[in-house]
C-alpha cells in the first residue's frame, strides 16, 4: 500500500505544471510587477524570450512623452543602451552615472549632433544607480536603473 502511494504522489507532484497557474503582469515604465493573479483552468501562450541582435524602437523603453528618451534593457547586465530625440532645439549636453549612495562614477559629455550613447556596466557591481541627463536649456532627467 506504501508504494502505491508513494508512486501516485510522485506521478502527481511530476505531471502538475504550478508554473502555469499564476499569471504577472508588469509595468512597461519601470518593469515592476503590478498584479499576480491565480490562474485555475487557463490556457498560456507563454511567449519565448526574445533573441537580441539588434535593438529596435519596439524594444526601447519610452521615459516621457514630450521628449523621446529611451532606454534598454532594465535591468541591465553589460551595456546600457540610451536613445534620444529632444524638441525645441534642446540637446543632451552631459549623462551622469551616480551610484545609490551619491558617488558620481561616471560622466559622458555629449556633442549636439550625438542622440545615441552606449554606457558600459560590466565594471558595476549589481545594485541600483541613477542615470542623470542634463540638457543644454538646464533641465535634467533622472532615469532608475538596475544592474544585475
Amino acid at each position: 500500500m506504501k508504494y502505491i502511494v508513494t508512486i501516485l504522489l510522485f506521478g502527481t507532484f511530476s505531471l502538475s505544471n504550478a508554473q502555469d497557474k499564476i499569471l504577472f503582469s508588469y509595468d512597461p515604465l519601470t518593469g515592476n510587477q503590478i498584479v499576480r493573479s491565480l490562474c485555475l483552468n487557463c490556457q498560456t501562450t507563454g511567449k519565448p524570450a526574445k533573441e537580441t541582435s539588434e535593438i529596435t524602437n519596439e524594444d526601447l523603453l519610452k521615459f516621457s512623452s514630450e521628449d523621446v528618451i529611451s532606454y534598454y534593457p532594465n535591468p541591465v547586465r553589460e551595456e546600457l543602451y540610451l536613445k534620444w530625440e529632444l524638441t525645441d532645439h534642446n540637446f543632451v549636453t552631459a549623462i551622469q552615472i551616480t551610484g545609490i549612495t551619491g558617488q558620481i562614477l561616471s560622466t559622458y559629455n555629449i556633442s549636439g549632433n550625438t542622440n545615441t550613447l552606449n554606457i558600459p556596466f560590466q565594471s558595476y557591481s549589481g545594485g541600483v544607480y541613477i542615470v542623470s541627463l542634463s540638457y543644454k536649456n538646464g533641465d535634467n532627467q533622472i532615469i532608475k536603473i538596475i544592474k544585475k
